[in-house]
């Protein structure tokens, strides 16, 4: 697991951190609209959401902005996710990995991090390798192995999705550490 986390930060924590820089930047209605999109620094879809039709995204970016107070308001990402998803409810072709990456990018403006692991399509996959329950909504930082630990919650929602196929299923008791 150390290796796995040793390669995380070699490899992805910077870009990672640089796109979460880029939307904590942003004044929160642009935040609203370019995470709506699904937009990169580069102006392009991000890998996640590329098979999202532009129609869903258009009604995403209507309904979000038009609960922008209610979005403000948000002082924890638990709250934030819940706001999001409400408001996207019923969208077609916006699953939970849409939800989730897009309250993640708008937590960034308004300086809101998950302070857990929430488990959606690879990062389930992953968690389930190490021995949890796959239909649970997120993991306390304190539930998983020690080496996992010492990152954020939402990096370990990165290498949970990045590194699933390289772990060996085990309980989540430590093991690992």
């Amino acid at each position: 697991m150390r290796v796995i986390v040793r390669h995380y930060r070699a490899e992805h924590r910077q870009r990672a951190a640089a796109e979460l820089e880029w939307y904590g930047a942003m004044p929160l209605p642009e935040a609203i609209a370019v995470a709506a999109a699904a937009l990169t620094r580069r102006g392009k879809r991000h890998p996640h959401q590329t098979r999202i039709p532009g129609a869903a995204l258009s009604a995403a970016e209507r309904r979000l902005l038009a609960v922008q107070r209610e979005i403000a308001a948000c002082r924890d990402f638990e709250t934030l996710l819940v706001r999001v998803e409400s408001a996207l409810a019923g969208i077609a072709g916006l699953g939970e990995l849409y939800r989730y990456d897009t309250a993640h990018r708008i937590g960034a403006a308004l300086g809101v991090e998950p302070e857990e692991v929430y488990l959606h399509r690879g990062t389930r996959a992953g968690a389930v390798r190490l021995g949890f329950d796959g239909r649970r909504r997120s993991l306390a930082m304190s539930e998983l192995p020690r080496a996992l630990r010492i990152l954020e919650p939402h990096e370990v929602e990165d290498v949970l999705c990045i590194y699933k196929a390289r772990f060996v299923r085990h309980p989540p008791s430590g093991a690992g550490d």
